[in-house]
């Protein structure tokens, strides 16, 4: 198994000295070349689990191994791409990719590795550019252009096309998928949309909240393209949304 994950839990100590449980017995097992949506309300701990997974936040308890390594702190074999692509403003398209290179490879090398997978993400046209220059799905393609070129086994996106409108997502959608095929790479990915997940992933992750909890590992059974497979998608949705309903009202409620 490439990634697994045991007896996970992660809890803090409030300012009034309370202790709150955000994740509590995750185990979870993904296969090499696996991509995987993990998705559940908001406070059910998707991003906290997945920036254990990266090495930026430390677990209470339980233990994470990728590719046979246990894992506790950052490493060039994850990958990480935010919902903010967090680009250096003063760097163009190019230098921003290259900048986690400096200390892998030679300057001509790294401007090498940088146009590859510039290339992958269709911005080749864009290298002497900033990114106030850039739309905000251009801004993230460079994101994700940059984790890729650090060549990890493994590539964390924590909600990465969540501030994009719905047109540019799709087209995302579609680059992330060829680009997922192409290299071959495990994706772990967060998502607060069904349909994306299902779009997406060869599994989804559904979380609980209060505390958060894995509820059901579904299996995305579904050729791809999806998109030809509207009726497919529908039933996994509904299936998906009964486990997803009682959580949602359980947030709401806990908010009025």
């Amino acid at each position: 198994m490439f990634l697994t994950i045991n007896d996970l839990n992660k809890q803090f100590i409030d300012q009034n000295d309370i202790t709150n449980t955000v994740l509590q017995d995750i185990n979870l097992n993904v296969e090499q070349g696996e991509f995987i949506s993990i998705l559940g309300p908001s406070g059910c701990g998707k991003s906290t689990l997945l920036s254990i997974v990266a090495g930026l936040t430390s677990a209470t308890s339980g233990q994470i191994n990728v590719d046979g390594h246990s894992i506790s702190k950052p490493g060039k074999d994850r990958g990480v791409v935010f919902q903010e692509p967090a680009l250096f403003p003063w760097l163009t398209v190019k230098e921003n990719v290259i900048f986690p290179l400096k200390k892998e490879m030679s300057k001509s090398e790294a401007i090498t590795h940088a146009k590859k997978y510039l290339k992958m993400v269709q911005l080749t046209n864009y290298l002497d550019h900033y990114p106030h220059e850039l739309s905000g799905g251009m801004q993230q393609r460079v994101a994700i252009a940059r984790a890729l070129a650090m060549d990890p086994t493994l590539l964390l996106m924590d909600e990465p096309f969540g501030a994009l409108d719905e047109q540019t997502r799709s087209r995302l959608h579609t680059q992330l998928e060829s680009i997922w095929r192409d290299t071959k790479k495990t994706i772990l990915f967060v998502t607060h949309s069904i349909t994306e997940s299902i779009k997406l992933s060869d599994r989804i992750i559904v979380m609980g909240t209060q505390p958060g909890v894995i509820l059901t590992d579904i299996k995305v059974d579904i050729p791809r393209p999806r998109e030809d497979h509207k009726q497919e998608m529908i039933e996994i949705e509904e299936h998906v949304m009964q486990y997803l309903k009682k959580e949602i009202d359980k947030v709401v409620s806990g908010e009025l």
